[in-house]
């Protein structure tokens, strides 16, 4: 139990140090939104996204996040709009982050588009110290706890895409927020949570290898200041138009291997599972993420052969 805590604390104090703040998902091709407001709208009718995951199961306190969000395209598929609401838990602290997202697509070729992506949103940030075991027993930080910190934010992004590939440019929140700065006690000692920025750079190419099989593979990189740089592969396989399995690398962290069924022309659900590549692989066994997709069709929008991405 202790060796958990200590992990757990560890995990935690370089997250508020250092701003690894944003939450981190292996399917996130499927949920592009949450990292770059130009995706809102591009799949070209209302689509309705739940995503659920729970990392490292076993280590006391790890990440616990929830997605919501909604999109769709208006003003006759130039423009899109979209909701996001997402949810992060670790250790003592709960996230909750808002966001609207706006999107404008331009054509700039017979099969490329180029969407601009615009996000406004709210972040409420709570952190009870109580839920910590101290090793020094005179320590205790629960005056000092942060209820409901609110903090807004904008965000911006690009995406370069056609039916069969696509490049994305984002950074989601463009001011570095401090979210706490308090004097804590006798001992002059000052807690600091800081939301750095985060760079986005994400791509995929869809291969249609015969008529039954598509392979898609997939980057995304993360550049933070002050914390090591984040490069997610991945690669797909999608048969028939219905089922998908692949498997992807989280550099010097995890492999993952994934699933995606296409239950009906609206509904899709995929899971993953992450196995840990570091040190904390000896003490969780794995995290698990599953997401449904919905999306609401009519007469003119519907298509034969789904975009997989």
């Amino acid at each position: 139990m202790k060796r958990n805590i200590a992990l757990l604390l560890l995990v935690l104090l370089t997250s508020l140090s250092y701003g690894q703040q944003d939450a981190q998902f292996t399917q996130y091709m499927y949920n592009s939104m949450s990292i770059n407001p130009a995706y809102a709208g591009i799949r070209e009718k209302m689509s309705i996204f739940a995503l659920h995951r729970t990392q490292w199961v076993g280590l006391e306190g790890a990440p616990v996040t929830n997605n919501v969000s909604i999109h769709t395209p208006i003003n006759g598929g130039n423009m899109g709009i979209g909701l996001s609401i997402l949810n992060d838990k670790i250790g003592p602290s709960d996230e909750t982050d808002i966001g609207v997202n706006f999107s404008y697509s331009i054509k700039t070729s017979e099969e490329y588009k180029l969407s601009f992506g615009i996000k406004g949103s709210v972040n409420l940030l709570n952190i009870d110290f109580n839920k910590l075991t101290y090793l020094t027993p005179d320590k205790s930080f629960g005056d000092g706890n942060i209820d409901n910190r609110f903090s807004p934010n904008i965000g911006a992004g690009l995406y370069y895409y056609s039916d069969h590939s696509y490049v994305g440019l984002s950074v989601p929140n463009l001011i570095e927020t401090t979210h706490f700065d308090k004097y804590q006690g006798g001992g002059a000692v000052s807690y600091i949570a800081k939301e750095r920025l985060h760079y986005y750079l994400t791509a995929g190419y869809v291969f249609d290898l015969n008529s039954d099989i598509k392979f898609k593979p997939s980057i995304l990189t993360k550049l933070t200041q002050g914390a090591p740089l984040q490069v997610d592969a991945s690669a797909n396989f999608m048969f028939n138009e219905k089922f998908v399995i692949g498997a992807a690398y989280r550099w010097s962290a995890a492999v993952s291997g994934m699933v995606g069924f296409q239950a009906t022309d609206s509904w899709f659900i995929g899971y993953s599972y992450d196995l840990e590549t570091t040190r904390l692989a000896h003490y969780n066994s794995g995290s698990h993420e599953i997401f449904l997709r919905y999306e609401l069709f009519n007469k003119y929008d519907r298509i034969v052969s789904p975009r997989f991405f």
